[in-house]
């Protein structure tokens, strides 16, 4: 790449944005751009006066790296712009090498022992003793493959709780960071967009201590225990949600959720491109893919259409769609809008395009005619063949939820007497945490913090109290020496199967 010094302001946004610090500022404040570039383009997309393009002669005495859609151009002795790959005498070398099980066990860390995976019973039904200055309503052992293992179990009340609702659907619902309310109450906001999905951040321990606390703590026991609810994105949709059904949003079902991004649909889908169109185009609010421009086209031999998008571009056929209404999520209504122009010496009369959806419940195809314009036409077989390949692959549009919880309150208290030693034991994998019989994870740090997936958890298992706060059934299941040796109350141990008897008795009324 090369610096206009005519242009260019020496604003340094190019410096920030080269992953390989191969630009400085010369003595006259302006842009320089050093041997090391391996034109990654980075610098073009953020300069504001468009001072940086490429070299007009073609460099040599390096090698192209395919290994993604930047292409980096990559000198003997240095790495591409994703510092993986070095040009080692000519060839393209991974600068880590492959990686066994046996190396990295040793920060993974050892997995759970076998006999401590499941709980010996569940919170769920044990009660709570809050204020915990006494032990757990159950602590229970038993042998279990020659070892004696341990399960504490409450029914925790939980201020620092919320839960993250997943929404696999294109259908826009609002601005990122948009409030989340139940009437007028907040309860959270639109979080981020994953592959394919919304997710809403609802609760968490600010909402819960605020002034619409008791309507957060019922929201988030109603969508973990899987009760549809009704919320509105603020300056956005009408939602109504279920964990385990399709969501509806502004009145519309969701029906498929995508199968990947316009730019992946090039890769999954290419081969039935290469005879759908001389064009295909996949919108998408994120990745608009074009076919014959993307690197999947050229590598299945695919020839350039010179159809030009209306869209900012990423690399070659992956292009930056936006949100809003329309086709593919994006505020495309008529998909041939798409077409910015063509270029007259590649494009000919009799051209044809498919413009499909990510999730390909929308399709249209359109060809080129002697007047310079497209005219809607009919799909032809390869054409739909297409199209039904990408709907084939979507999976169902769905509902699903993750809480969180900090269970490093003074929950622990009713497990050991002394706490920090149960945080530990977790951390270490000396001890097992469970919500309801359902496997977490716990996020690294310091701590207690737990995600579960609520539809692995028995329903009507969550509840809340006024406090507000959330109650889960929470179960510590360890080895009967790592439970004595974190401090736990061995003097309140009972058999395992004297607690069964005591339930069944109570089940059948005496």
């Amino acid at each position: 790449m090369i610096v206009d010094w005519e242009v260019c302001i020496g604003c340094g946004l190019c410096m920030e944005a080269c992953p390989l610090g191969a630009i400085s500022m010369a003595a006259e404040k302006k842009a320089s751009i050093s041997e090391i570039c391996v034109d990654c383009q980075a610098c073009t997309k953020v300069c504001p006066k468009e001072a940086i393009g490429p070299e007009p002669k073609p460099k040599k005495g390096g090698v192209r790296c395919l290994s993604c859609p930047i292409t980096c151009y990559i000198k003997t002795g240095h790495t591409g712009a994703c510092q993986r790959f070095v040009n080692l005498n000519g060839e393209l070398i991974r600068n880590i090498p492959l990686q066994s099980y046996e190396d990295v066990k040793g920060i993974v860390g050892e997995d759970y022992e076998e006999v401590i995976r499941r709980p010996l019973i569940t919170g769920i039904g044990a009660g709570t003793t809050y204020p915990d200055t006494k032990p757990a309503p159950y602590i229970v052992q038993s042998r279990m493959k020659g070892i004696d293992v341990v399960t504490v179990v409450t029914e925790a009340p939980l201020s620092y709780s919320g839960i993250k609702v997943k929404v696999d659907t294109d259908l826009h619902m609002g601005n990122e960071g948009a409030p989340v309310l139940t009437g007028k109450k907040k309860i959270g906001h639109l979080c981020t967009e994953e592959y394919g999905s919304k997710i809403l951040s609802l609760g968490g321990a600010n909402l819960l201590t605020g002034k619409n606390g008791i309507a957060v703590a019922k929201l988030i026991v109603d969508i973990a225990n899987r009760k549809e609810v009704h919320l509105k994105v603020e300056d956005g949709s009408e939602l109504i949600l279920q964990v385990g059904k399709a969501p509806i949003i502004d009145g519309e079902i969701g029906r498929r959720m995508r199968v990947g991004c316009g730019s992946a649909s090039m890769g999954l889908f290419g081969r039935y491109f290469l005879e759908a169109a001389d064009e295909v185009i996949v919108l998408d609010a994120h990745l608009i893919g074009q076919f014959t421009e993307h690197a999947a086209g050229r590598e299945l031999g695919a020839k350039y259409s010179g159809i030009k998008l209306k869209a900012r571009k990423s690399t070659p056929g992956r292009y930056f769609g936006e949100h809003g209404r329309g086709w593919g999520g994006t505020p495309i209504e008529n998909p041939i809008d798409v077409i910015e122009g063509v270029e007259p010496k590649i494009v000919k009369p009799g051209i044809t395009v498919l413009i499909t959806e990510t999730t390909a419940e929308r399709a249209a195809m359109f060809r080129l005619g002697k007047a310079g314009k497209f005219a809607r036409i009919e799909l032809t077989p390869k054409a739909k063949m297409a199209v039904d390949m990408i709907a084939s692959n979507c999976q169902p549009s769905r509902v699903s939820a993750v809480f969180i919880g900090g269970s490093g309150g003074s929950a622990r208290a009713g497990v050991t007497k002394i706490p920090v030693k149960l945080n530990q034991a977790i951390h270490q994998n000396r001890a097992k945490l469970t919500v309801g019989g359902a496997p977490v994870y716990i996020l690294p740090g310091g701590g207690i913090t737990f995600l579960v997936d609520v539809e692995k958890v028995m329903v009507r298992a969550f509840s809340y109290v006024p406090t507000p706060a959330t109650v889960v059934p929470l179960e510590y299941t360890m080895r009967l020496k790592e439970y004595l040796e974190i401090g736990g109350h061995q003097e309140k141990i009972r058999k395992l199967k004297d607690v069964l008897k005591e339930i069944e008795k109570r089940r059948l009324g005496y």
